[in-house]
């Protein structure tokens, strides 16, 4: 079943300043901007009408009013992302006129506005309640890296956007063939984001400690487009070092 992509999707960028490895990392200067400026930039540039960035602090929301976006304070204990984006999306949409929302992670400054756009992609299909990223996994550290979460996709061959059967930190499938490294953007049907939120913690969730598993327990229905980048994030300082470096001149 196939029904047109979402008509008027809202870009959600949740951004808290509690990070153990990186601390204020949202606000770390790269080249003259606070990297969630930046971020804030690349999806805007994926030529979205409406991109704003949920904060838990308001040194966030300053530093994005500042560059001219628009931001948002939200509840500073939200456990994850998904919550922070859907009380973001209650108090800026009342009106309920944005019909899918795209929570993009705001550690990542150099992200090709491209890959944010695919996101969306999934959504041309009826069938599907989520769409998320994959790109196949081409360094074999990675393969048994926890870290690095596994997507395990029913993919045809030739094709660009399957369905996601499970996502592990584990190597799976087993037996011949690729194996996708998921990339952790979401696009949400609206009424998919709020049976997601209304949802409690589920049992693989919590052992996999992967929150998309919730929604695959519940029979909610995710697809992952396949793309051929992987956006480089930012965790840690030497990852601030390699950004800045990779972004140099932009």
């Amino acid at each position: 079943m196939t029904a047109s992509l979402p008509q008027n999707p809202i870009v959600l960028i949740p951004s808290r300043l509690a990070s153990t490895r990186l601390p204020n990392k949202p606000l770390a200067d790269i080249h003259g901007l606070p990297m969630i400026v930046h971020c804030l930039r690349r999806a805007q540039e994926a030529g979205f009408s409406r991109v704003a960035v949920a904060c838990g602090d308001a040194a966030i929301a300053d530093a994005v009013r500042a560059a001219g976006g628009e931001a948002v304070m939200t509840d500073p204990n939200h456990p994850s992302g998904s919550d922070r984006i859907y009380e973001a999306l209650t108090k800026l949409d009342p009106e309920r006129r944005h019909d899918a929302v795209i929570n993009l992670q705001g550690d990542l400054p150099a992200i090709d506005p491209k890959v944010v756009r695919a996101a969306l992609s999934p959504l041309s299909d009826a069938a599907f309640d989520i769409a998320t990223l994959a790109t196949p996994i081409v360094e074999s550290h990675e393969i048994d890296d926890p870290n690095v979460v596994k997507a395990v996709l029913s993919l045809q061959s030739g094709a660009t956007i399957g369905r996601a059967l499970y996502f592990s930190r584990r190597p799976v499938p087993s037996g011949e063939g690729p194996l996708w490294h998921h990339i952790g953007i979401y696009a949400y049907r609206r009424a998919a984001l709020e049976r997601f939120v209304s949802l409690p913690p589920a049992p693989l969730e919590q052992r996999e400690k992967l929150e998309q598993l919730r929604a695959l327990e519940n029979g909610m229905s995710i697809a992952a487009a396949v793309v051929d980048t992987l956006p480089l994030g930012v965790d840690t300082p030497s990852d601030l070092d390699r950004i800045r470096q990779v972004m140099t001149g932009r």
